[in-house]
C-alpha cells in the first residue's frame, strides 16, 4: 500500500443528522500491509456480529471527527491516540442508520489490542494481500430496495472472516487509493434486496 496520497486526497463530505468516524489502522506484520477490524459484539442494537473498523458516533468532548475515530480505537481496542500516525482520510459514507461516518487511515504499531468486550468480540489483523486476492473476493447487485434502491455489495472473504457493508465499501475505497487493485467492473450476481446474504 502506497499511503502518500491520501495526504492530498480531496475526500468527499457528506452531511448527516448523525455524524460518525472510524479509523483504518494500517499495520506492517512481517514486512506486509495489513488492515486491524473489530467484529462486533453480539449484543450491540446496530450492526452486530459485523466487521469493522474501530469508530463510532461523534461525542460533545470531540472537537474534531479526527478525534472521534482516535478515542473510539482507544476505547474499543486499546489504541492511544499518541500511537497513530494519521496520513488521511478517504470519502465520508452513510450508513442503513443515518450516520454520516468519515474514514480517516493511520498507522498504527504492531503489538496486542485488547478488545472492549462491552462492544468488541474480537480484533482481527487481516493481510492486505489477502483482500486485494480475487479469489477472496465477491459482489453482488441488490436491486428493489425501499431506501436504497439498486445498490452494490462488496465482499472480502480472508482468513474465515467476511468483511462487507459499509466496512466493504470502505476497503474497496482505501484498496483502489492505495495500491493498483480495482474492484471488477462486473458483478458477481444480482439478487433481489431481500436476498440470502452470502456469509
Amino acid at each position: 500500500m502506497n499511503l502518500s496520497g491520501l495526504r492530498r486526497y480531496a475526500s468527499r463530505s457528506l452531511a448527516g443528522r448523525r455524524e460518525a468516524a472510524v479509523l483504518a489502522p494500517v499495520i506492517e506484520r512481517d514486512g506486509a500491509a495489513h488492515l486491524l477490524f473489530t467484529k462486533r459484539a453480539a449484543h450491540l442494537g446496530e450492526h452486530p456480529g459485523q466487521m469493522s473498523f474501530p469508530g463510532g458516533g461523534r461525542e460533545p468532548v470531540d472537537r474534531t471527527l479526527t478525534d472521534t475515530a482516535l478515542r473510539e480505537a482507544d476505547e474499543e481496542v486499546g489504541l492511544r491516540p499518541e500511537e497513530v500516525d494519521v496520513v488521511g482520510r478517504i470519502d465520508d459514507t452513510r450508513t442503513s442508520s443515518d450516520y454520516a461516518v468519515r474514514p480517516f487511515v493511520g498507522v498504527a504499531p504492531d503489538r496486542e489490542y485488547i478488545p472492549d468486550e462491552s462492544e468488541v468480540a474480537e480484533v482481527v489483523v487481516l493481510p492486505v494481500e489477502g483482500l486485494m486476492d480475487p479469489a477472496n473476493y465477491e459482489s453482488e447487485r441488490r436491486v428493489g430496495h425501499p431506501d436504497y434502491g439498486d445498490h452494490r455489495v462488496h465482499y472480502f472473504h480472508v482468513g474465515g472472516y467476511t468483511v462487507w457493508g459499509v466496512t466493504g465499501r470502505m476497503v474497496v475505497q482505501l484498496l483502489e487509493r492505495t495500491s493498483d487493485w480495482r474492484a471488477p467492473e462486473e458483478v458477481d450476481r444480482v439478487v433481489g434486496a431481500d436476498a440470502e446474504l452470502p456469509i
